[in-house]
């Protein structure tokens, strides 16, 4: 079994999500008591959240890319940022190591278009449905990602900050995502990205209006898939 290294705590409720999703897959696969031969890296989150206000994405880059290394140093053969707002420096961590970094974006189109999915409604931090690399690689791999209006954005942001990163799940807060997912219905959206790694604690991809994509079991499945050899990990690219 290959080892699976993560670059967590961003938040660790997700890192969490991650860790248990990982090895109940391996379980799963190999039976009996088997679990996940895993690096884990948790780095404090209120820094880099510091480091997303100010803009100061080199030094997020420079973060990450340190904490790869040292998973690589310590044996770990791929490497999951598992938040999705962090992969924006994605491409700069993989530079900084020799083994693959599972890229959760690529992933998460290759899901959609096995299910013939292309106009997704995404869900995540405004850093994630604002900034560029987002929307820009999902078009890059065929998929035309919408996007909610400038209130909703705010305020699905300040549920993943606020709340689901603070370990709070609120019913109110579930029923205003869902709205958001029937308004992108009406607009054209044929389905959800989970594009956050907290969401899966406030929504379930198996009971929304539209087929739900949650880009943390598919990042973890495809971490399982690498160290199992079951498949061949998208590298980041450059």
């Amino acid at each position: 079994m290959r080892a699976i290294g993560l670059i967590g705590g961003m938040s660790f409720e997700s890192t969490a999500v991650y860790y248990r999703l990982i090895n109940e897959m391996v379980r799963d696969r190999l039976g009996g008591l088997a679990s996940a031969n895993v690096f884990l890296h948790s780095v404090n989150f209120s820094e880099v959240v510091d480091m997303q206000k100010a803009g100061r994405w080199d030094l997020a880059a420079e973060h990450l890319a340190n904490s790869a290394s040292s998973l690589q140093s310590a044996g770990a053969e791929c490497v999951l940022i598992c938040t999705n707002t962090m992969h924006l420096v994605a491409p700069e961590v993989q530079a900084a190591v020799d083994v693959p970094v599972i890229h959760i974006i690529d992933e998460t189109a290759k899901a959609l278009k096995s299910l013939g999915l292309s106009r997704p409604l995404l869900l995540a931090t405004r850093y994630t449905m604002e900034h560029g690399f987002y929307g820009e690689r999902m078009k890059s791999l065929g998929i035309n990602v919408m996007v909610p209006d400038a209130d909703d954005r705010m305020d699905i942001h300040n549920i993943i900050f606020n709340e689901l990163c603070a370990g709070t799940v609120a019913e109110a807060s579930r029923h205003r995502a869902i709205a958001m997912i029937e308004k992108a219905k009406a607009e054209g959206a044929d389905s959800i990205i989970l594009g956050c790694t907290e969401i899966c604690l406030l929504l379930d991809p198996e009971n929304l209006p539209l087929p739900g994509v949650d880009s943390t079991t598919v990042h973890a499945k495809v971490a399982v898939d690498f160290a199992l050899g079951d498949a061949t990990a998208s590298q980041a690219a450059a």
